[in-house]
């Protein structure tokens, strides 16, 4: 089975934490995913560095530019990750927009993860209809599950059909807005949150967006599977050093 979906039958609220793949440095990419895992973290979201990443806010920007310029490209990373299931046991996504796993190539990029041990693959701008009609039969082929966003502006019709598609979990953004650009949740997200859970969907929801800290982890998984941080966590990574780690996770839960 999938280590996506046994992680999502454990009977524990997940905290998921996102980096960029080549920051702060170039070869922080291994040690960064041993120390989560060893400090309880339940999955890890590893960012591939872009160029021009939409839905991303300043902190995860500045994050993926520096990661750039330090040298990461896919080729690099897959390279960093070919030992990393000898020493992690926990589930891995790689988060990244599409442009360039259609340069690497659609159908390599995939067979890649499913050779490394990655376990699913986040990319937001890719709709969901262009994965079912062209892509779902790839990611399939290779054992990987595939994450779609849903906003509070997301239709029900539509939150019904990524449902129907997905087999994992669904990325619950708690807002409309960028990454890291809220602290905490108003009642328009508690509402959000009521209403999706109250959708009965047959995935569950991992919450991302506004979580930096114990408050916003417990607001966020009271009504869904789990949480997802980012932008506090590179904004950690920035000021400690990677052997830190183990504080900043300590004041999520």
């Amino acid at each position: 089975m999938n280590r996506i979906k046994q992680k999502l039958q454990e009977n524990k609220k997940l905290l998921s934490i996102y980096f960029t793949a080549g920051y702060p440095s170039l070869n922080d990419t291994s040690a960064i995913i041993q120390n989560l895992e060893a400090n309880g973290v339940d999955m890890i979201e590893i960012g591939l560095p872009f160029s021009d990443p939409l839905a991303d806010g300043p902190t995860i920007q500045a994050s993926s530019t520096q990661a750039l310029k330090n040298g990461m490209t896919t080729e690099i990373l897959f390279n960093q990750l070919k030992n990393i299931r000898k020493t992690v046991e926990i589930p891995l996504i790689i988060m990244g927009y599409f442009n360039p796993m259609l340069q690497y190539g659609v159908e390599a990029f995939c067979k890649k993860c499913h050779e490394l041990g990655i376990d699913g693959l986040i990319i937001p701008d890719l709709p969901v209809d262009v994965y079912k009609e062209d892509y779902q039969e790839t990611f399939e082929k290779y054992g990987l599950i595939n994450v779609f966003l849903i906003t509070p502006q997301t239709s029900n019709e539509r939150i019904h059909f990524i449902d129907s598609i997905s087999n994992g979990f669904i990325y619950m953004v708690s807002s409309s807005s960028v990454t890291g650009s809220q602290s905490g949740f108003g009642d328009n997200q508690k509402h959000y949150f009521e209403r999706i859970s109250n959708m009965n969907l047959k995935n569950p929801q991992i919450v991302g967006f506004g979580i930096n800290n114990n408050a916003s982890f417990n607001q966020a998984t009271k009504y869904a599977k789990g949480a997802i941080i980012g932008s506090a966590f590179i904004k950690f990574l920035t000021n400690h050093s990677v052997s830190e780690i183990d504080k900043f996770i300590k004041s999520i839960r």
